[in-house]
């Protein structure tokens, strides 16, 4: 099957040709200027024959649908007819046209030949890590079937051994009082194979208790979902990680200073930025298997919301941390999100209440936007609508938002049209729904805007965030160009002369 892209490959290869033909006759101009246009005449038949045999030998079928030793094999094809017509016609030639020039300049575009493939073959690889979606079923309300009696002394020490097998004593009894582990209503898994978790049946238990750490888990969402999937309404389900902070201080406190930093970021690198990039993602999971990830707070709780939980409680047990959740909804629509990597596309509530998607340069956890509702419930807000206390915002995240380029890549998102220079933020669903019924009208009647009205009346409270927004809102509609020039000005003031900020 010829590739797709075969066009573009002749290209690579001729340029490639092109590239050796170079380094050939500049050596044999050192050491023989009177032979160098009969070279060029050479290399370009040379080259016109090795596309000719590449379709012979299948040199240009798609990569996709070839393996790497199928694609090597073919270049040592192509390169070994090339060269024996080389040796073999050569000599025959009125022209003194040295054979083992011809040789070397084959072999030296074989090995750029290789060097593609291999990329290419690597990128197919590294590219196709496409987790298929979750087939989530709908299903009608349940409640948990099997009746709650206390365990016999025997199901009991069994239960005890199998906690005591991952953790401590204390751990165990903090577990036997809150998941209530005497009760046969309560099932206990220690298994890492997603398998253990298809085996229980369906709302037959009203808590799961999952003593495999998140951490050591490959597809977490999986397991999550197939949870939610076992458990009745309501149902609660306990887990445990090991937190980022706990193992950064770790690190810092074993190494001296100055070095401590040193090792924490290379550490930062294998288990935080590799596994998020394109071309190292999936090699990194097939090497370690997903074990021994970090995990930050904010991914993992805010996964338990993708996944269709509600966080109850979070209990801190040494260096590792136990989450309560129970079962609040079905699982998110599971397409394929992109939660990682530093640029992201983010769903907004815009004019007319069209959702649309802006671009920002990550400054949260993964998974955070899913607990924006937890975070505000929990904490409370400050400074208008911020979230106190925002353990979702990452160091390089706040540095990034007082200097506003988590705001920058919002500029495509304004010459496409999908919003104005002067206007509200555009929301999320979920803050969007925080809103007053009266307000929400009031703001789909206009685009969102890159420069809010925040910085020019500095609100303190939501109360007065609400009514800053509907201040700019009802002027916009009545004279727009007017207002936004105002606006445009007067925010200019703040920011330039009076440094403000909306952290």
């Amino acid at each position: 099957m010829i590739r797709e892209g075969w066009k573009r490959r002749i290209t690579i290869d001729l340029f490639i040709w092109i590239i050796a033909a170079l380094l050939c006759v500049l050596w044999r101009w050192v050491a023989d200027k009177s032979e160098i246009v009969h070279y060029w005449a050479l290399f370009g038949v040379l080259a016109v024959l090795w596309v000719v045999i590449g379709f012979a030998v299948q040199l240009y079928r798609s990569y996709k649908e070839t393996w790497l030793w199928q694609s090597v094999l073919s270049l040592i094809a192509d390169a070994g007819v090339l060269i024996g017509l080389c040796w073999w016609v050569l000599p025959q030639l009125p022209y003194s046209l040295s054979p083992k020039v011809a040789m070397w300049t084959i072999l030296m575009v074989g090995a750029m030949e290789t060097v593609v493939v291999i990329l290419e073959h690597y990128w197919k690889y590294a590219t196709n890590m496409n987790v298929p979606v979750m087939q989530i079923e709908q299903r009608e309300h349940a409640q948990v079937t099997r009746p709650d009696e206390k365990r016999i002394k025997s199901s009991i020490e069994a239960v005890h051994q199998s906690v005591l097998s991952v953790t401590t004593e204390i751990d165990y009894f903090m577990l036997r009082k809150k998941a209530k582990l005497d009760s046969t209503q309560t099932k206990v898994i220690c298994d890492r194979n997603p398998f253990s978790i298809l085996q229980i049946p369906e709302y037959q238990y009203a808590t799961i208790v999952d003593m495999t750490l998140l951490n050591d888990m490959r597809g977490i969402n999986k397991r999550l979902c197939m949870v939610n999937q076992k458990l009745p309404d309501e149902g609660q389900y306990v887990c445990c990680y090991r937190p980022q902070e706990y193992i950064k201080q770790k690190i810092l406190n074993r190494y001296p200073k100055g070095i401590n930093w040193i090792v924490y970021s290379f550490y930062f690198l294998q288990k935080r930025v590799w596994p998020r990039l394109l071309l190292t993602s999936r090699l990194y999971y097939d090497v370690t298997k997903g074990r021994k990830r970090m995990l930050s707070k904010t991914e993992v709780l805010g996964r338990l919301y993708y996944c269709g939980f509600e966080v109850d409680e979070i209990v801190p047990m040494g260096h590792i941390e136990y989450v309560f959740a129970h079962r609040h909804s079905q699982p998110y629509p599971l397409e394929q999100i992109k939660v990682y990597g530093p640029l992201i596309k983010l769903p907004r509530v815009c004019k007319n209440k069209e959702i649309k998607f802006f671009y920002k340069m990550r400054t949260m956890h993964p998974y955070a936007e899913y607990i924006q509702k937890y975070v505000y419930d929990t904490y409370g807000t400050k400074d208008g609508d911020k979230a106190a206390n925002d353990f979702r915002i990452t160091t390089w995240g706040h540095i990034f938002r007082s200097l506003w380029i988590d705001e920058l890549p919002m500029i495509i998102n304004l010459l496409k049209g999908d919003m104005k220079l002067v206007g509200v933020r555009p929301l999320s669903k979920a803050k969007f729904d925080t809103y007053p019924e009266w307000l929400q009208d009031l703001r789909t009647q206009s685009k969102p805007g890159l420069i809010p009205p925040f910085y020019v009346d500095l609100p303190k409270t939501q109360e007065e965030m609400f009514e800053s927004e509907a201040r700019y809102l009802r002027a916009y509609l009545e004279h727009p160009i007017r207002t936004d020039w105002r606006y445009f000005w007067k925010a200019f003031y703040q920011i330039v002369f009076k440094r403000a900020r909306s952290k």
